[in-house]
């Protein structure tokens, strides 16, 4: 076989695969198969858990049911099945780059380290680091944890955060971390820890399903800047770009109001200056 013989056979069996590759798109999956499958966390209320009916429920997960209608939509499809995929905070990313789901909406910072794995949509909240205490033992900025133990989830953003605030400002309190935000309030509550540090939202969401808010404080002291995006393939831009014209359609319209009341409104929550910035920044023009 000649050189030019081989070159043919390879070029022509590249031309082949082209198409095949071109099928692996999300868009192109779940065309074919007529279902979305969206990741969610099931215990980071108030914006992605389980409700009483154990319904997948929040403010992440409304967003990301219109992503689902915008997919439909731009498909033209006359059904959309729509798959909830119950993850964690070890799993989330994994599941997504192994084709588990198709996008993760929870509660997910983002990191440039994890955008060496995924790709991550327009921003959906802004919030941070914070500490949840006991009422009768408030703990009202990170200096009043010293000589305590604060309790976080294991290999989340909060945990390396808390550490390096806790190095930079020479406190010397212990981290102890927990597998879920389920166990980290049971040690709060059992008083086996002074505080339970995560994302403020996520801490307001633990306040909110309590049986006695009143029972715990929230310190309104800041350890950290946390981003929140949705989690999709890299390299897939066919699929972001309809995510993110869905997030920016509902926040230049201002829909997004209604769904930030259904889920923060009840407690009487209003958005954070840099949250409502954040809104209109991310109000891109179609």
């Amino acid at each position: 076989m000649t050189h030019r013989s081989a070159a043919a056979i390879l070029i022509t069996a590249i031309s082949l695969a082209l198409p095949a590759l071109s099928l692996a798109g999300t868009l192109d999956q779940i065309k074919k198969s007529g279902e979305i499958r969206i990741g969610y966390r099931t215990d980071a209320p108030p914006l992605a858990f389980n409700d009483s009916a154990g319904q997948p429920a929040g403010y992440s997960v409304d967003l990301c049911k219109r992503i689902a209608t915008a997919v439909k939509d731009d498909l033209k499809l006359a059904d959309l099945k729509v798959t909830f995929v119950p993850l964690t905070s070890a799993d989330r990313i994994d599941a997504v780059v192994n084709n588990k789901a198709d996008i993760e909406c929870g509660a997910t910072t983002v990191t440039l380290s994890r955008e060496e794995k995924v790709d991550f949509t327009l921003m959906t909240f802004v919030t941070g680091g914070s500490l949840l205490s006991l009422g009768e033992s408030a703990v009202n900025a990170l200096s009043d944890t010293a000589g305590k133990s604060i309790a976080v989830v294991k290999g989340t953003t909060s945990e390396t955060a808390l550490k390096n605030a806790l190095t930079k400002n020479l406190i010397d309190a212990k981290v102890t971390t927990v597998a879920s935000r389920e166990e980290g309030m049971k040690q709060l509550d059992a008083k086996q820890v002074a505080a339970f540090a995560s994302d403020q939202v996520v801490l307001i969401g633990q306040i909110i399903q309590s049986a006695d808010p009143k029972k715990y404080a929230l310190a309104r002291e800041l350890f950290s800047y946390e981003p929140y995006a949705f989690v999709v393939r890299r390299n897939d831009s066919a699929f972001l770009l309809v995510a993110n014209r869905a997030l920016a359609q509902t926040y230049r319209t201002g829909q997004i109001e209604q769904v930030y009341g259904k889920w923060f409104g009840q407690a009487g929550i209003k958005p954070s200056p840099v949250l409502a910035a954040m809104y209109a920044l991310q109000s891109l023009p179609e």
